[in-house]
This record gives structure tokens, sequence and C-alpha cells, in this order.
């Protein structure tokens, strides 16, 4: 199962890089319009004024363009400050061509619709507050605009009607394209918090099981150091007593088994908080799962598929991946179980720049939703409903992917992991 990443979020930097790109579509419009009124239409307007104020716009959208290329983060007083910027340098343009008369004096409204949707209310009443002394600042202080003097429209009346409709097509897509790319960034933040909240359940779930174990592991201690204790004596005891002695041997085997159980629960748990990864290549990686795996289950019969090259791949294998493809494994043959098989096949590949642990087994196939097993819940009769919940999780925490998939006859299960983030420098 692959679950919605993004890295995009609502705030200061979404909305920079929205006013960048519309920065740049500002330049383009206004030099056109500019070109347009005292050329073609012949308007006698103060060119080089304008000119100059488009030119001051382009070498701030090269030092904006600049800014995001930049490692540190872009605060909130920095977007306010471009929006500033941009209101002003329109401002100034709309001065020398109508101030408030023109058409475009709506265009001051899109800073405020782009800030209401990426920063807070006190920004928006910053931007809010910048944007209505412009206006009145423009219903007093302004160039009129001349009148044409021959070409396209007949009247000063026409020629702001054309403007207005010019004006209201730029308005309609400026404000779909960028808001909706701001509400698109609020759906992926919000799917992104979801998942947070997910993974955090799940791994709040898991650390009760660690502590429950963890608890489990020392008070078990001592009476598995009781019972190894007791059971040579009362084999002695009862030496003569072929048949018990058999079994007192068999219980002193199992609870050797348990005493290394534990320690190895206790080694891993040391692993853990070391934090100090495996040194190994894939192969001797691979070869030791497999190890453990038959020792768990001898009755499998597992097909393994690795090329020759992977093999020698060197790998800085976390503790917990062992556990996550052991889990896996141990699955897939309860799966194939269930229809009488006791085929498991591992497929251990490197395709670019990821390594791929492919587990198939032969049994029913994945409900047709194909999510892996939640937490505490499980559809077989002896299982806790953990093992997938933990190798999930060791794929998030290691920056890789679980996914599931059913085949003709059976499910495979493949653990995506970046060589970037487990392979050795």
């Amino acid at each position: 199962m692959k679950r919605p990443t993004t890295r995009e979020r609502v705030g200061p930097r979404t909305l920079f890089r929205s006013l960048a790109w519309l920065r740049i579509c500002a330049i383009a419009g206004q030099s056109t319009a500019v070109l347009v009124c005292a050329l073609w239409m012949q308007l006698d307007i103060p060119l080089l004024p304008l000119l100059v104020g488009i030119g001051i716009l382009a070498v701030f959208a090269v030092f904006a363009a600049w800014r995001l290329t930049q490692p540190w983060p872009i605060k909130q007083w920095e977007t306010i400050l471009h929006v500033g910027v941009d209101t002003l340098v329109l401002g100034y343009l709309l001065h020398f061509t109508g101030g408030a008369s023109n058409p475009f004096i709506t265009l001051l409204l899109i800073p405020i619709a782009l800030s209401a949707a990426a920063l807070p209310v006190s920004a928006v009443l910053a931007v809010a507050a910048l944007v209505g002394v412009a206006y009145l600042v423009l219903l007093f202080w302004y160039v009129p605009l001349p009148a044409p003097i021959g070409g396209a429209t007949s009247s000063g009346f026409s020629l702001h009607v054309l403007g207005m409709g010019v004006n209201f097509l730029i308005m309609a897509l400026l404000l779909g394209f960028f808001i909706n790319r701001l509400a698109r960034a609020v759906r992926l933040q919000q799917l992104e918090i979801q998942r947070v909240r997910e993974r955090a359940l799940r791994d709040e779930g898991i650390l009760a099981i660690a502590t429950q174990a963890a608890g489990a592991a020392h008070e078990l201690n001592t009476p598995l150091s009781t019972m190894r204790t007791l059971l040579p004596e009362i084999r002695r005891e009862h030496a003569s007593d072929a048949v018990l002695s058999d079994d007192l041997a068999l219980l002193e085997g199992q609870v050797d088994r348990c005493r290394t159980i534990l320690r190895e629960m206790v080694a891993f748990g040391k692993a853990q908080l070391s934090q100090v990864p495996e040194q190994i290549t894939l192969a001797s990686f691979i070869h030791s799962c497999l190890e453990r795996f038959q020792l768990l289950r001898p009755e499998a019969d597992l097909e393994l598929k690795m090329d020759e090259h992977d093999a020698r791949t060197q790998l800085r294998t976390p503790r917990g991946l062992r556990h996550a493809l052991i889990n896996l494994l141990n699955n897939a043959a309860d799966a194939s179980a269930l229809n009488g098989s006791q085929a498991v096949a591992l497929t251990a590949r490197c395709d670019h720049g990821w390594l791929e642990l492919i587990v198939r087994d032969y049994g029913p196939g994945f409900t047709p939703t194909g999510e892996p097993a939640v937490l505490g819940q499980s559809h077989k009769q002896t299982g806790l409903g953990i093992g997938l919940a933990l190798a999930e999780a060791t794929a998030e925490r290691l920056e890789g992917e679980l996914t599931t998939d059913n085949t003709d006859n059976g499910a495979l299960m493949m653990l995506r992991l970046p060589l970037a983030v487990i392979g050795a420098p």
C-alpha cells in the first residue's frame, strides 16, 4: 500500500512561489499593455516612467527567483514584504495611467485573495491595509488617462469598457489558476496531517506492545531461572523413571529456548537504542533472515531469487529490517498454508536506486482493498495482527513503502527501500 506523500505546505513558501509566477505574468502583461497603448492606440502616456516601473519589477522578480533557491526558510514577513513591493509597483503604474479610474484598478485585490488563502489573519489584515492605502492615494493623486488619438476605439467610454473586459478576463484566469493551486496545497496538507495522525496512533500501539514485551521479558526471567535450577534436581530424584526423564529433558530444552529468546529480545532492544546500523552485504542479510525463518517454519518450501551482482551490494541495515522481512515471510507461509501449500518465494533485487524485497505466497490473496492488517487485528485465528503493521512502520521509518498486490495464484508484498538510506557509503 503506497500512501500519498507531498512536500507542499500551505504557508509563506507556497504563497512566495505563487507570487513569483504571478510576477512574471504581470511583467509580460504590463509590458504588452503599455506598448499596445503607446504604439497601437497612440495614447499619450508617460512611456519612460512606465517602462522604468516594469524594469524595477523585473529586477525584483530575479531576486525573488534567487531567494526561492536558497535553503533557509521563508518567513512570513518576507512574504508580506514581497506582496508590498508588488502592490507599490502596481500602484506606481496605475498612478501614471489614470489612478482609480483605470479599469485595471481591481488587480489590487489579487494580493489580498492570495494572502487570505495562505497566511494568518494578521498578515491578511496588513496586506489589506496596504492595498487600501494604495487605493485611497490613487483616488486623489494620479495622472489622468489621455483619450486616444485614433485607432481601435471611438471614445473614452468605449476604451474604458474594453479595459474592463480585459481586466475581467485577467482576474478570472489569475484567480482561478492560483487559488486552485493554493486550494490543492490545502488538500494535500490535510491528507498529510491525516497520515501523520494515523501513524502516531499506530506507533502508540506499537510502543504499548513493546512496553508490555519488555515488562514480560523482565518478569519471565525469574521463573525461567527457577525452572532451569529445579528441573535437573527433579531429573536426579527420578532418574529411574525413563519416561519422566525424557519429558523433563524436553522441558529443559524448552526453558533454554525461552531464555535464548529473551536474551535476543534484550540484545535487539540495546541495538535499537544504539541506532548503529549493521554493515552487511545483501546476500549475508538475506541468508541470515532465511536461517531464522527456517528455524521458525521448518516445513516451509522457500524459493530465493537474487542476482549475483545485487548480492554483493553493501547495506547499512537497521535491526528492525530483519524482523520486518521475517514477519512478511511468516505471513506468506501462513497464507500458503490456507491453500494447502508450503511454498513461499522471496525475490531480492536492486532497481534504480531502490532495494526491493518481494515476498510471494500461494494463498487465497488479499481482500479487494489490498489493505495491510490493522494493528491488533488479524484474519488468522492465531495471529496478533501486528506483523504487517510493524513491517509498514519499518518501511516508513526508512523512507520506503510497503505495497501489496494479488497474483493469479496468491499474493505478493513488496518492501521497497531507498539505497540512499540503507546503502553503505
